[in-house]
């Protein structure tokens, strides 16, 4: 055995042990994104419009310290808390599931104040008929049939003397609860002083300009000691507490976005695509086997070490980077979907090089050499070319596209090493120890003479017809074609205990005051109510829930909000992502290829598929998302890799035939990969149909993009892209 050979397998034992050591356990290497495991999400805009000038500075930075606090009481695990931008703020928390407790906690402001109540009647009367004295505030006590009150402008004492809070009961150990306060020592004398001089007045306790309670000063409270009821319930006093003891937000804070995952939701999503990467995966696996044969086993084994070696790289930098966590969300899994294509495609690629120099006589072990070194120019450069566009989809998307990118770019450098050299170095094993004298394959696609130039024509037609009708469509729907994602808004997702009649439920949100709400129900699951609302309605429609429907109870599976403003933005940086790597693949294709004509019309072929998948989804009424451009750029990057390798045939044939004409020559090419393009979309469509017709509700749109865009990416690459090389080639000499 050459020395070279036992290097390259003590690497693959050695990545193969570094992948298992750092992959497993699976549940504590591999992070689960909020998507699939349950949680919130959510972007805040500190109001710092809000503020005078001098406060402005340092109020985002505050905010997230108080929000921390605050969090870290909650007792979440993993969270991340930081700043995005000049005034945002982004907070995950995994597993939390209680929206309304966190968002209670997040989004109150917790400014404490305590004002002096007027004692002049006269004041009040005058304040009542719309004459405010200068210097106060008409206020109304709500825990007491909205009572007016008469309040001094300026608070005597601000939550900012409050050292601790917390529940406690009245001396009798029954009743309401009340939140007992302790004060630092400053606010302590202060507020002694304030009874002292006081005695006899009401002191109005306020809290985010609402007046809680407005006791009498009775006597003079010398102990440091105050008190807040209010008629609380035993929750809310707990809450309130936790606010008043991280202390007051310096400024209002607005959701901008957020992504409410329930744990039915995520643990559906898990069990769902799980079942259908199983069952796909093992289908594939049997579907090479049984074609290829021994070659077949071997792709095979490339395949399942691939996935390996992408959970084994997930793992690593969890591990050894804790503050660079990469988790696995449904944008991630679309580019191991795409990997794993690709690994197929590369194994393709290198058997059916092997079978055509197996069928000019030459002896096994030549074929198999010059099957890799012929193959490897398309692999490499198909590889290369969707990590360009990984590259750009991560410098430009936003937070799924990212997650896209950077699971895509492992599994290409997974994938290339796997094809190439585990491969290589299993048929070299078998060579050595003379276990195989033979590489039989099946062969169901013989070598066409198909002249597929001719058919240019029809086909420039159809395509024009196909990509007008799927534009006019989502021209047509407008907002209604997009998901909140794009077009802002808000869904809420419930699942009742006994299936509920859509119209009914109409009715009932419409007596409850909400007449322009889109419900959808689901066929297989009756049960699920989906509601679509153009701003926050989670408290009225769950009001309304509670009050009409007592005897069906709910569970919230998932709140998806998005506000205008970073719906535009979302959209934006989707299309600039978009752009930016068509641009990058345009330049790398035409450079390899020393023609530009090549690059031009291998990129519009990507456009058609790209846009033929957005017009698809608008005519089959389902809406676009940031999950459905995930599988655009998953189009793109499957279907720029058949286009160059065909391309790649058409440069070494013309090594071949110097004199034969290019339409000659990309005919020739287009039939003889036309076997190696069917294949490979095909054993990738397996996974695919799975996810679609098994990976749950979450998927199925992701999927039948794919379906749709793979599809539609044969048919680009053979009755597109290569035609048009040769429209514009024809004044220009080869």
């Amino acid at each position: 055995m050459s020395k070279s050979l036992r290097g390259r397998i003590l690497l693959i034992l050695g990545v193969i042990a570094a992948s298992l050591y750092f992959a497993f356990p699976l549940e504590k290497r591999i992070n689960l994104g909020l998507d699939l495991k349950g949680g919130m999400h959510i972007v805040l805009k500190v109001e710092t419009e809000k503020l005078s000038e001098n406060a402005k500075s340092d109020a985002v930075m505050r905010a997230i310290e108080i929000l921390r606090n605050r969090i870290d009481k909650l007792g979440a695990a993993e969270t991340l808390i930081q700043r995005q931008g000049e005034t945002e703020i982004v907070i995950q928390l995994p597993g939390v599931t209680d929206r309304d407790k966190a968002m209670a906690v997040i989004g109150k402001v917790a400014q404490l104040e305590f004002k002096l109540v007027s004692s002049d009647p006269a004041q009040l009367k005058e304040a009542l008929t719309g004459n405010v004295p200068e210097g106060f505030e008409l206020k109304y006590l709500k825990k007491e049939d909205n009572k007016p009150i008469l309040l001094k402008k300026e608070a005597s004492l601000g939550g900012d003397v409050v050292s601790d809070a917390k529940v406690d009961f009245n001396s009798s150990g029954f009743g309401e609860p009340r939140i007992s306060l302790g004060l630092t020592a400053a606010g302590a004398k202060t507020f002694a002083e304030l009874t002292q001089n006081n005695v006899g007045e009401r002191l109005a306790i306020v809290l985010d300009g609402e007046v809680l309670s407005a006791p009498n000063i009775r006597e003079p409270i010398l102990s440091g000691d105050a008190e807040i009821s209010g008629m609380f319930t035993f929750d809310e006093a707990s809450l309130l507490a936790l606010s008043l003891r991280s202390g007051a937000l310096p400024a209002p804070l607005r959701v901008e976005e957020e992504r409410t995952i329930g744990p039915l939701l995520g643990q559906d999503s898990i069990r769902a695509g799980i079942n259908a990467s199983i069952i796909g995966s093992v289908a594939l696996f049997i579907f090479m086997a049984l074609y290829y044969l021994l070659a077949g086993v071997v792709a095979d084994i490339a395949l399942g070490l691939n996935f390996l070696i992408i959970l084994g790289i997930m793992g690593f930098v969890n591990m050894m980077l804790p503050d660079t966590q990469m988790t696995l969300t449904l944008p991630g899994i679309a580019g191991i979907i795409l990997t794993l294509g690709m690994a197929v495609d590369a194994n393709v690629l290198i058997n059916e090089r092997i079978r055509e120099e197996l069928k000019i006589g030459k002896p096994l072990a030549v074929a198999i050499h010059n099957g890799y070194h012929k193959a490897f120019s398309a692999i490499f450069d198909s590889n290369l070319t969707t990590l360009i566009a990984a590259f750009m989809l991560f410098q430009f998307g936003s937070g799924p596209i990212k997650g896209f990118a950077v699971t895509l770019t492992i599994g290409l450098v997974a994938s290339l090493f796997t094809a190439l050299t585990v491969t290589r170095t299993i048929f070299d094993v078998l060579l050595h120890f003379k276990t195989i004298k033979s590489l039989p394959m099946l062969h169901f696609f013989r070598e066409t003479k198909i002249d597929f130039i001719s058919k240019r024509y029809f086909c420039y037609a159809l395509s024009i017809i196909l990509i007008a009708a799927g534009m006019f469509s989502l021209y047509s729907k407008k907002q209604s074609a997009y998901g909140i994602d794009f077009a802002g808004g808000q869904i809420q997702e419930y699942k009742f205990q006994k299936p509920v009649v859509a119209q009914e439920l109409r009715q009932l949100l419409k007596e409850g005051g909400l007449s322009d709400v889109v419900i959808q129900q689901f066929d297989k699951n009756p049960e699920v109510i989906m509601l679509r609302t153009s701003e926050d309605t989670y408290d009225r429609v769950t009001g309304i829930l509670k009050e009409k429907m007592p005897d069906n109870k709910f569970e919230v599976m998932r709140i998806e909000k998005v506000g205008p403003v970073v719906g535009k933005m979302l959209r934006t940086r989707a299309v600039m992502a978009l752009i930016c790597a068509l641009g990058a693949i345009l330049i790398y294709v035409g450079f390899r290829f020393k023609h530009f004509d090549f690059a031009a019309a291998g990129v519009i072929a990507l456009l058609h598929d790209v846009v033929f998948g957005l017009g698809l989804m608008a005519m089959t009424g389902r809406q676009i998302d940031l999950l459905i451009i995930t599988a655009l750029l998953t189009i793109a990057g499957y279907s720029i890799n058949d286009t160059i390798v065909i391309y790649d045939r058409v440069r070494e044939n013309m090594i071949k035939m110097p004199k034969a004409s290019l339409r000659d020559l990309i005919n020739l090419s287009v039939n003889q990969t036309l076997a190696r393009t069917i294949l490979t979309s095909g054993a990738t469509m397996i996974m695919v149909i799975s996810l679609f017709m098994l990976g749950g509700e979450v998927l199925n749109n992701f999927a039948f993009c794919l379906i749709g865009g793979f599809i539609s990416g044969v048919y680009s690459t053979v009755y597109i892209a290569s035609p048009l090389v040769l429209v514009w080639a024809k004044k220009n000499k080869r």
